[in-house]
Protein backbone atom coordinates (compact mmCIF):
# COMPACT_ATOMS: atom_id res chain seq x y z
CA UNK A 1 0.00 0.00 0.00
CA UNK A 2 0.95 3.40 -1.14
CA UNK A 3 1.60 5.83 1.71
CA UNK A 4 -0.68 8.36 0.71
CA UNK A 5 -3.40 5.54 0.36
CA UNK A 6 -2.65 4.34 3.69
CA UNK A 7 -2.87 8.00 5.24
CA UNK A 8 -6.39 8.28 3.68
CA UNK A 9 -7.57 5.26 4.88
CA UNK A 10 -6.43 6.09 8.45
CA UNK A 11 -8.41 9.18 7.89
CA UNK A 12 -11.41 7.31 7.44
CA UNK A 13 -10.58 4.97 10.56
CA UNK A 14 -10.69 8.12 12.10
CA UNK A 15 -14.09 9.82 10.99
CA UNK A 16 -15.79 6.93 11.16
CA UNK A 17 -15.20 6.58 15.02
CA UNK A 18 -16.18 9.13 18.05
CA UNK A 19 -14.07 7.55 20.52
CA UNK A 20 -10.36 7.54 20.81
CA UNK A 21 -8.94 4.67 18.78
CA UNK A 22 -5.57 3.54 19.47
CA UNK A 23 -2.54 3.06 17.65
CA UNK A 24 -2.76 -0.57 17.43
CA UNK A 25 -5.96 -0.81 16.56
CA UNK A 26 -4.92 1.14 13.93
CA UNK A 27 -1.93 -0.72 13.18
CA UNK A 28 -3.66 -4.01 13.06
CA UNK A 29 -6.66 -2.50 10.27
CA UNK A 30 -3.82 -1.37 8.47
CA UNK A 31 -1.51 -4.06 8.62
CA UNK A 32 1.45 -1.78 9.61
CA UNK A 33 3.67 -1.64 12.72
CA UNK A 34 2.58 0.80 15.54
CA UNK A 35 6.27 2.85 14.73
CA UNK A 36 4.62 3.76 11.43
CA UNK A 37 1.13 4.79 12.71
CA UNK A 38 2.86 7.09 15.12
CA UNK A 39 4.97 8.80 12.01
CA UNK A 40 1.73 8.77 10.27
CA UNK A 41 -0.38 10.40 12.77
CA UNK A 42 2.72 12.95 12.70
CA UNK A 43 2.64 13.37 8.72
CA UNK A 44 -0.96 14.15 9.39
CA UNK A 45 -0.77 16.77 11.93
CA UNK A 46 1.70 18.54 9.94
CA UNK A 47 -0.15 18.55 7.08
CA UNK A 48 -3.16 20.03 9.09
CA UNK A 49 -4.95 17.67 9.64
CA UNK A 50 -7.00 17.79 12.96
CA UNK A 51 -5.88 14.73 15.02
CA UNK A 52 -5.61 14.69 18.74
CA UNK A 53 -4.31 12.28 21.12
CA UNK A 54 -1.37 10.74 22.40
CA UNK A 55 0.82 7.50 22.56
CA UNK A 56 -0.89 4.82 25.17
CA UNK A 57 -4.13 6.80 25.34
CA UNK A 58 -5.67 6.97 21.75
CA UNK A 59 -6.16 9.45 18.69
CA UNK A 60 -9.41 11.20 17.95
CA UNK A 61 -9.82 13.58 14.41
CA UNK A 62 -11.88 16.29 15.14
CA UNK A 63 -15.60 17.02 13.86
CA UNK A 64 -15.84 19.34 10.48
CA UNK A 65 -12.96 17.46 8.52
CA UNK A 66 -13.56 15.75 5.65
CA UNK A 67 -12.61 14.89 2.56
CA UNK A 68 -13.32 16.05 -0.96
CA UNK A 69 -15.61 13.69 -2.95
CA UNK A 70 -13.56 12.92 -5.71
CA UNK A 71 -11.06 11.78 -2.99
CA UNK A 72 -13.53 8.09 -3.16
CA UNK A 73 -11.72 4.65 -3.81
CA UNK A 74 -12.87 2.61 -6.55
CA UNK A 75 -14.53 0.22 -3.73
CA UNK A 76 -16.07 3.29 -2.28
CA UNK A 77 -17.55 4.54 -5.38
CA UNK A 78 -19.13 0.77 -6.32
CA UNK A 79 -20.83 1.01 -2.56
CA UNK A 80 -22.55 4.35 -3.68
CA UNK A 81 -23.29 2.70 -6.97
CA UNK A 82 -24.87 -0.41 -5.50
CA UNK A 83 -26.68 1.30 -2.39
CA UNK A 84 -28.14 3.81 -5.17
CA UNK A 85 -29.05 1.08 -7.46
CA UNK A 86 -30.92 -0.98 -4.33
CA UNK A 87 -32.98 2.25 -2.84
CA UNK A 88 -34.16 3.34 -6.24
CA UNK A 89 -35.94 -0.33 -6.80
CA UNK A 90 -37.22 -0.15 -2.78
CA UNK A 91 -37.46 2.82 -1.72
CA UNK A 92 -40.60 5.58 -1.73
CA UNK A 93 -40.55 7.37 -4.90
CA UNK A 94 -39.19 10.59 -3.45
CA UNK A 95 -36.02 8.65 -1.49
CA UNK A 96 -35.51 6.35 -4.95
CA UNK A 97 -35.40 9.63 -6.65
CA UNK A 98 -33.03 11.24 -3.98
CA UNK A 99 -31.09 8.68 -5.02
CA UNK A 100 -30.97 8.93 -8.58
CA UNK A 101 -29.50 12.38 -8.03
CA UNK A 102 -26.79 11.09 -5.48
CA UNK A 103 -25.38 9.24 -8.52
CA UNK A 104 -25.40 12.00 -10.58
CA UNK A 105 -23.80 14.37 -8.08
CA UNK A 106 -21.29 12.47 -7.32
CA UNK A 107 -20.38 11.61 -10.99
CA UNK A 108 -20.37 15.23 -11.68
CA UNK A 109 -17.23 15.75 -9.32
CA UNK A 110 -15.39 12.60 -9.64
CA UNK A 111 -12.28 12.73 -12.33
CA UNK A 112 -12.69 10.93 -15.57
CA UNK A 113 -10.38 8.01 -14.76
CA UNK A 114 -13.30 7.31 -12.10
CA UNK A 115 -16.56 8.02 -13.48
CA UNK A 116 -17.19 5.33 -15.59
CA UNK A 117 -17.01 2.99 -12.19
CA UNK A 118 -20.15 4.61 -11.58
CA UNK A 119 -21.62 5.35 -14.83
CA UNK A 120 -21.33 2.31 -16.47
CA UNK A 121 -20.92 -0.09 -13.10
CA UNK A 122 -21.20 -3.59 -13.75
CA UNK A 123 -22.47 -4.04 -10.10
CA UNK A 124 -26.41 -4.57 -9.40
CA UNK A 125 -29.33 -5.45 -7.14
CA UNK A 126 -31.93 -7.34 -7.96
CA UNK A 127 -35.51 -6.23 -8.61
CA UNK A 128 -38.91 -7.86 -8.15
CA UNK A 129 -41.42 -5.97 -10.11
CA UNK A 130 -44.50 -6.40 -9.51
CA UNK A 131 -43.97 -8.17 -6.05
CA UNK A 132 -43.73 -5.41 -3.59
CA UNK A 133 -46.77 -4.22 -2.27
CA UNK A 134 -47.67 -0.88 -2.92
CA UNK A 135 -47.93 2.03 0.09
CA UNK A 136 -51.90 4.09 0.44
CA UNK A 137 -49.81 6.72 2.17
CA UNK A 138 -46.81 9.09 1.70
CA UNK A 139 -43.83 7.39 3.52
CA UNK A 140 -41.56 10.58 2.59
CA UNK A 141 -44.01 12.12 5.94
CA UNK A 142 -43.02 8.94 7.86
CA UNK A 143 -39.37 9.85 7.28
CA UNK A 144 -39.75 13.49 7.58
CA UNK A 145 -41.29 12.62 11.11
CA UNK A 146 -38.74 10.47 11.74
CA UNK A 147 -36.04 13.37 11.10
CA UNK A 148 -37.86 15.71 12.94
CA UNK A 149 -39.35 13.88 15.93
CA UNK A 150 -42.96 13.94 15.73
CA UNK A 151 -45.63 11.80 16.47
CA UNK A 152 -48.01 10.65 13.49
CA UNK A 153 -51.23 9.42 13.85
CA UNK A 154 -52.03 6.16 11.36
CA UNK A 155 -54.72 4.09 10.62
CA UNK A 156 -53.15 0.76 10.55
CA UNK A 157 -54.30 -2.90 9.40
CA UNK A 158 -52.56 -6.06 10.61
CA UNK A 159 -52.03 -9.32 8.78
CA UNK A 160 -55.94 -10.71 9.63
CA UNK A 161 -56.71 -7.72 8.25
CA UNK A 162 -57.96 -5.77 12.06
CA UNK A 163 -58.18 -2.11 11.59
CA UNK A 164 -56.90 0.15 14.23
CA UNK A 165 -55.51 3.54 14.79
CA UNK A 166 -52.39 4.74 16.38
CA UNK A 167 -50.33 7.37 17.93
CA UNK A 168 -47.37 6.64 17.01
CA UNK A 169 -43.34 7.96 17.92
CA UNK A 170 -41.35 7.70 14.90
CA UNK A 171 -37.63 7.03 15.55
CA UNK A 172 -36.62 4.96 12.58
CA UNK A 173 -36.97 2.48 9.26
CA UNK A 174 -35.93 -0.29 8.03
CA UNK A 175 -35.72 -1.61 4.32
CA UNK A 176 -36.39 -5.07 3.01
CA UNK A 177 -36.67 -7.04 -0.09
CA UNK A 178 -40.56 -6.15 -0.29
CA UNK A 179 -41.49 -3.99 2.12
CA UNK A 180 -40.35 -0.83 4.65
CA UNK A 181 -41.09 -1.16 8.19
CA UNK A 182 -41.30 1.64 10.59
CA UNK A 183 -39.91 1.31 13.82
CA UNK A 184 -41.98 3.08 16.64
CA UNK A 185 -43.13 3.46 20.39
CA UNK A 186 -46.75 3.00 20.33
CA UNK A 187 -49.03 4.66 22.51
CA UNK A 188 -51.84 2.30 22.70
CA UNK A 189 -50.06 -0.40 22.89
CA UNK A 190 -47.72 1.69 25.25
CA UNK A 191 -44.44 -0.36 23.73
CA UNK A 192 -42.02 -0.08 20.53
CA UNK A 193 -44.21 -1.96 17.95
CA UNK A 194 -42.92 -2.13 13.87
CA UNK A 195 -45.24 -0.79 11.20
CA UNK A 196 -45.73 -2.00 7.81
CA UNK A 197 -45.72 1.23 5.55
CA UNK A 198 -48.10 -1.13 3.21
CA UNK A 199 -50.68 -1.64 5.85
CA UNK A 200 -50.74 2.39 7.15
CA UNK A 201 -54.45 3.13 5.30
CA UNK A 202 -54.20 6.86 6.49
CA UNK A 203 -51.69 8.94 7.93
CA UNK A 204 -51.46 12.55 9.58
CA UNK A 205 -48.16 14.55 10.40
CA UNK A 206 -48.73 16.74 13.53
CA UNK A 207 -46.40 19.08 14.46
CA UNK A 208 -46.25 17.65 18.39
CA UNK A 209 -42.69 16.52 19.36
CA UNK A 210 -42.72 13.30 21.22
CA UNK A 211 -41.41 14.32 24.73
CA UNK A 212 -37.58 12.12 24.16
CA UNK A 213 -34.72 11.73 22.04
CA UNK A 214 -35.16 9.84 18.85
CA UNK A 215 -31.62 9.05 19.71
CA UNK A 216 -32.43 7.68 23.46
CA UNK A 217 -35.83 6.00 22.21
CA UNK A 218 -33.46 4.41 19.73
CA UNK A 219 -31.04 2.93 21.86
CA UNK A 220 -33.56 1.46 23.85
CA UNK A 221 -35.17 0.22 20.96
CA UNK A 222 -32.04 -1.73 20.33
CA UNK A 223 -31.64 -2.96 23.95
CA UNK A 224 -34.99 -4.52 23.73
CA UNK A 225 -33.94 -6.10 20.40
CA UNK A 226 -30.76 -7.66 21.66
CA UNK A 227 -32.51 -9.02 24.54
CA UNK A 228 -35.40 -10.57 23.15
CA UNK A 229 -32.88 -12.09 20.33
CA UNK A 230 -31.14 -13.59 23.16
CA UNK A 231 -33.95 -14.91 24.63
CA UNK A 232 -34.82 -16.78 21.34
CA UNK A 233 -31.65 -17.83 20.60
CA UNK A 234 -31.70 -19.57 24.32
CA UNK A 235 -35.22 -20.87 23.39
CA UNK A 236 -34.39 -22.57 20.51
CA UNK A 237 -31.05 -23.91 22.20
CA UNK A 238 -33.44 -25.20 24.63
CA UNK A 239 -36.29 -26.73 22.09
CA UNK A 240 -38.45 -24.40 24.13
CA UNK A 241 -41.01 -24.59 20.53
CA UNK A 242 -44.09 -22.51 22.61
CA UNK A 243 -41.71 -19.78 23.77
CA UNK A 244 -39.85 -19.07 20.83
CA UNK A 245 -42.84 -17.02 18.64
CA UNK A 246 -43.44 -14.61 20.97
CA UNK A 247 -41.03 -12.73 23.82
CA UNK A 248 -43.11 -11.88 26.93
CA UNK A 249 -42.94 -8.38 27.62
CA UNK A 250 -41.85 -7.55 31.25
CA UNK A 251 -44.77 -5.78 33.40
CA UNK A 252 -42.25 -3.54 34.62
CA UNK A 253 -40.65 -2.11 31.46
CA UNK A 254 -44.62 -0.59 30.28
CA UNK A 255 -43.65 2.55 31.39
CA UNK A 256 -44.22 5.58 29.23
CA UNK A 257 -40.16 6.33 27.72
CA UNK A 258 -40.11 9.97 28.20
CA UNK A 259 -36.91 11.57 28.53
CA UNK A 260 -35.89 10.35 31.89
CA UNK A 261 -37.75 6.45 32.07
CA UNK A 262 -36.55 3.22 31.64
CA UNK A 263 -36.70 1.45 28.33
CA UNK A 264 -39.10 0.31 26.99
CA UNK A 265 -40.35 -3.51 25.42
CA UNK A 266 -40.60 -3.71 22.02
Amino acid sequence: MQRAERLLDMIQSLRRRRRPVTAETLASELDVSVRTVYRDIGALVRQGVPVRGEAGIGYVLDAGFDLPPLMLSPDEIEAVLVGMRWLSERADPVLARAAEDVVSKVAAVLPPHLRPILLDGALFAASHPGDVPADQVDVAAVRAAIRNGRKLSIHYSDESGQATQRMIWPIGMTFYERVRVVIAWCELRQAFRHFRTDRMTGLAALEERYPARRADLFRRWQKEEERAKEEWERCKREGDAAAQPRITTPSSSLARPDATSASAAG
